[in-house]
């Protein structure tokens, strides 16, 4: 598979975030009413999806020019925090204050070779302060002045909904209500990273389609404005590698196989799915809910194979009862690294 980067520009807020199964299903909606983005159409390609994925998105990470080389800015590896950063010999009281000074890291930064460091640790104010330098001197006036401590500003949306035959509003379900939608500062550039497999499609063709996504909307209440970003440019990397590697780190939210792994360190996440488009009104449009590892987890896997494969995880089926044909991309892309586990 050919490992490609996809810079988006945000363009908008966001009410659900930029995560690779997201966007994998999002796009599966572009191929479904373009056949010409995959060879064969879309069908056939999640028949043989388990096997030989079409494509695996990485989730949309924070990316910036540091000192005239591109940085990415990912979730810290979900690794016991004395293994990312060993507290220095001292009493008990200072191993606990390096240990908590640490938990407040929660992002890693990357060189464009991918290569993880865990001496590059960063918090959420340096991680901001990082962006922002890549913004309009007027908007970093402003986001300073407005104390901007977060790579993510999280914003209270306040809505109405309008009675149609009084035209107020009122007692409830016509009350006003709020939801949380998520700004991402000015400036600001993602990094997609994406795995594909040239027999099925193409990166002119995948960027076709994940403009029109960004054009119409990702995600919840697209119809309101949300969700809009652009392309801006791609660019095809070398896949990683690393001889020594012992374990995988994702670069999205992923669903194991039974007995793929060792060893594991994830944050479990609870994905409750809602189809897409037209069966988003269908009589049942929500899946059934899968559990996966959150992006950023470590897994030591069985097969020596897989240190050298790209991505990781499997396809999930079975999560429709009105799509009995829909796959849930469980894979991930993955960055080969080496896991010490310190003596006691």
């Amino acid at each position: 598979m050919r490992f490609y980067e996809i810079t988006l520009t945000p363009r908008a807020a966001f009410g659900t975030p930029l995560a690779g199964d997201t966007l994998f299903g999002h796009f599966c909606w572009q191929a479904a009413y373009d056949p010409t983005l995959l060879t064969g159409g879309l069908e056939a390609q999640l028949a043989r999806y388990g096997e030989a994925p079409f494509a695996v998105f990485s989730s949309a990470w924070p990316r910036f020019t540091q000192n005239g080389r591109v940085t990415y800015a990912v979730r810290r590896p979900d690794l016991p925090l004395e293994w990312l950063s060993p507290p220095p010999a001292g009493s008990r009281y200072q191993r606990l204050v390096h240990l908590k000074e640490v938990k407040k890291k929660s992002w890693i930064l990357l060189e464009e070779d991918l290569r993880l460091d865990p001496t590059r640790l960063v918090d959420d104010p340096t991680l901001a302060e990082l962006l922002l330098s890549q913004a309009p001197p007027v908007s970093q006036r402003l986001c300073r002045r407005a104390g901007a401590q977060q790579p993510l500003v999280f914003w209270e949306q306040p809505h109405n909904t309008i009675n149609r035959q009084t035209l107020t509003t009122g007692e409830p379900p016509f009350a006003p209500y709020t939801q949380e939608v998520h700004y991402y500062l000015p400036g600001t550039e993602l990094a997609l990273f994406v795995l594909l497999d040239e027999a099925a499609t193409d990166i002119e063709r995948l960027c076709r389609g994940l403009a029109r996504i960004g054009q119409t909307g990702f995600g919840k209440d697209a119809s309101l404005g949300l969700g809009r970003f652009e392309l801006t440019g791609h660019r095809e990397l070398t896949v990683p590698s690393s001889p020594d590697a012992n374990a995988l780190f994702t670069l999205a939210p992923c669903v194991p196989s039974p007995g793929s792994f060792s060893e594991g360190y994830f944050t479990p996440l609870v994905r409750y799915g809602k189809h897409g488009d037209r069966l988003a009104t269908s009589k049942n449009p929500f899946k059934a809910p899968v559990v996966m590892a959150a992006a950023g987890a470590v897994f030591m896997p069985t097969e020596p194979q897989a240190l050298t494969r790209p991505y990781f995880g499997r396809a999930v089926t079975g999560v429709s009862l009105v799509q009995p044909k829909a796959v849930a991309q469980g894979f991930a892309p993955v960055l080969p690294i080496k896991v010490e586990v310190p003596h006691e």
